[in-house]
């Protein structure tokens, strides 16, 4: 589904430095396996230069979760921690020789797990998480957003999604999101206008028509297919067919691909399910 570099993959295939470290000097963990990502940095110091002598993690994650963090600890070795503090996403991005924009939150994670190590190193590993908690899913802040926009230039709620995860689960949060893009881009806010609400049929055909323009086209790529089988109030239920039926990864597909579609194209209180026919039950 998404186009990775000889490089990403074989960070993927081949992953550097796996594994934690028992005598560390820093310790960063960031994510969680409920969010779909973790990541588990630990470094060792030189006790001469003071510059990271070896680094090692843990990964709970994606092709690109894991090809992150093994370019992130291949990143700072050798370098002592005030060059490693200046390490960003894009750097890590760009020594994999690019993400796909849908994945880019993963070069975040790793750039966050580097931040607490080294706070970790320097006693302040405790300090509570800053800001008023926007993104309730995925437990980010204001001020987390507000960084991701600034130092990334993002202009839509969708990219913010695809860098720090915040709105890509219920979608509450979407107008409060594009209320701090609009604010670090120095946008007046518009009087909001209220939008004719779509009837349970005209919001049926619209999902049928994003389903096959925008998401079977992408899927049949892979040798998949989709089925809309119903919409029981907010909940839209499908069925994978094909190579998608069978993949081990069906449920972040259905997640990170095809909710955020219909969430975008549709209505972002939309969430979606895949449903069992022949056991009549939901996944």
């Amino acid at each position: 589904m998404w186009e990775y570099t000889d490089k990403v993959k074989d960070h993927f295939m081949n992953p550097r430095n796996v594994g934690v470290i028992a005598d560390a000097d820093g310790i960063g963990e960031v994510g969680s396996m409920a969010c779909g990502d973790a990541l588990k940095l630990t470094f060792k110091l030189d006790n001469e230069k003071k510059k990271i002598e070896d680094a090692k993690f843990q990964t709970f994650g994606c092709a690109s979760a894991i090809a992150s963090s093994s370019a992130l600890t291949e990143i700072i070795k050798g370098l002592t921690l005030e060059e490693a503090a200046k390490i960003t996403n894009d750097d890590i991005a760009a020594y994999l020789g690019g993400l796909p924009k849908e994945k880019m939150h993963c070069s975040v994670l790793g750039r966050d797990a580097l931040e607490k190590a080294i706070s970790y190193y320097r006693g302040d590993a405790f300090q509570k998480k800053e800001g008023e908690v926007v993104c309730e899913c995925f437990g980010v802040t204001d001020l987390e957003i507000q960084r991701a926009v600034t130092e990334n230039h993002l202009s839509a709620v969708s990219d913010v999604t695809d860098f720090i995860k915040a709105g890509g689960g219920c979608g509450r949060c979407h107008e409060k999101i594009q209320e701090i893009i609009d604010g670090v881009q120095g946008k007046t806010v518009p009087e909001k206008k209220l939008l004719p609400k779509m009837t349970v049929i005209q919001k049926i055909r619209l999902i049928e028509e994003v389903i096959e323009t925008e998401i079977k086209p992408a899927l049949n790529k892979d040798g998949g297919s989709i089925d809309l089988i119903d919409l029981n109030g907010d909940t839209v239920l499908v069925k994978l067919r094909g190579a998608c039926s069978n993949c081990k990864t069906s449920q972040v597909t259905i997640k990170n691909f095809i909710e955020k579609k219909i969430q975008e194209l549709v209505s972002p209180e939309l969430i979606v399910k895949e449903v069992d026919i022949d056991e009549n039950r939901i996944c």
